[in-house]
């Protein structure tokens, strides 16, 4: 085992899910993916072609049903709605990027294009967080009030505290995503210099083991494909 996948196992060792956030939907998994020797950089032709067949996918699978049918978003839905979102106003992640397949999905990056690809084919939350600006192992809580969130507000760098009892993703240093995986924050979010990253694909009971698995192996691909030569470790988070 080289260095490298040394160093991104020993991060995903260290993942937890809160008891708390197990008992609000105990069929909750993560699929972890830890990324290093990426390529960055603006969109190109290969994450354009990902996102091309991501939205032709979503023409076709909601073409007759709106996206909050889908038992896989309803199930989101539901979890939000157990802490307290409302996913009327802060849909789960994968719902608003289905949402804007029809007109186009946002071209952001190549390595943000990918998972958004990913999530979209695969009708599954998924965010990415650049690891040189994490700070310890990602952890699922149930927030207690006084952890800080770097964001934007009219323009300018702000810190918010989430409500408590919010599902969140954190580190040492604060929230990394609010509503389990609604927004992320500015400070460990992907940009064009990322080349270490851990990508989070959120399931619920709807979505099987095996489609979970799928849709990583979708993202391992995709990443291997845009980024030839990259180092990459998994892990199926459970409790």
């Amino acid at each position: 085992m080289s260095a490298a996948t040394a160093d991104l196992k020993s991060l995903l060792d260290a993942a937890v899910i809160d008891p708390a956030v197990h008992a609000l939907r105990p069929d909750y998994r993560a699929l972890l993916v830890a990324a290093e020797g990426l390529r960055p950089g603006p969109s190109d032709a290969a994450s354009e072609r990902l996102l091309a067949a991501a939205e032709e996918s979503a023409r076709r699978r909601f073409a007759d049903a709106p996206p909050e049918e889908h038992p896989h978003l309803a199930a989101w839905r539901e979890a939000f709605r157990a802490f307290g979102a409302k996913p009327q106003r802060t849909r789960p992640s994968a719902e608003a990027l289905i949402r804007r397949a029809p007109a186009g999905l946002p071209r952001v990056d190549r390595l943000t294009d990918v998972y958004n690809a990913v999530s979209v084919a695969h009708v599954l939350p998924l965010g990415g967080e650049d690891l040189d600006h994490y700070a310890g192992a990602p952890r699922l809580v149930r927030a207690g009030g006084d952890e800080p969130f770097e964001t934007t507000a009219g323009g300018e760098a702000a810190v918010e505290h989430c409500p408590p009892g919010e599902v969140v993703w954190r580190d040492d240093a604060g929230v990394t995503c609010r509503r389990w995986n609604w927004r992320q924050c500015t400070r460990t979010r992907l940009t064009g210099t990322t080349t270490r990253a851990l990508f989070i694909l959120d399931a619920l009971g709807p979505m099987s083991d095996a489609e979970l698995d799928a849709a990583g192996h979708a993202l391992t691909e995709a990443l291997l494909e845009t980024s030839p030569g990259a180092v990459l470790a998994s892990r199926l988070l459970t409790t």
